[in-house]
């Protein structure tokens, strides 16, 4: 848990500031993640893990930590995690064997997170 709690940390005074600056914005944002997040023909776990490989191909530390979470959260498996790091490898090289990694280990910590 403690790669997830370091990115979390970091960002949670920045993302603050942020919304108390441009609160109709991130308003918006979270409006939009909501309704593309939300069940439907594709179901929100795996939606999540599309947005773990996005979040993998963007070297996005915050994204991954969050999606991870999320994936935990709709009860995705640990192999479907590491399949969908198996494609993002696929279509970005190196770079996938590098965020990937990071990827399984913030959905293993997330996972161990609810467990607790």
């Amino acid at each position: 848990m403690e790669h997830m709690h370091e990115v979390r940390e970091e960002l949670r005074q920045p993302a603050l500031d942020l919304r108390s600056l441009i609160p109709d914005v991130m308003k918006g944002y979270a409006e939009m993640s909501r309704a593309a997040m939300s069940e439907g023909e594709l179901s929100s776990g795996y939606k999540e893990l599309l947005a773990i490989a996005i979040a993998i191909t963007r070297e996005c530390d915050g994204c991954i930590v969050a999606h991870a979470r999320g994936a935990a959260q709709q009860g995705v498996t640990r192999q479907q995690v590491a399949e969908v790091v198996g494609v993002a490898i696929l279509m970005n090289g190196g770079p996938g064997t590098v965020w990937g990694p990071r990827a399984l280990r913030s959905f293993d910590e997330a996972v161990a997170a609810r467990s607790l």
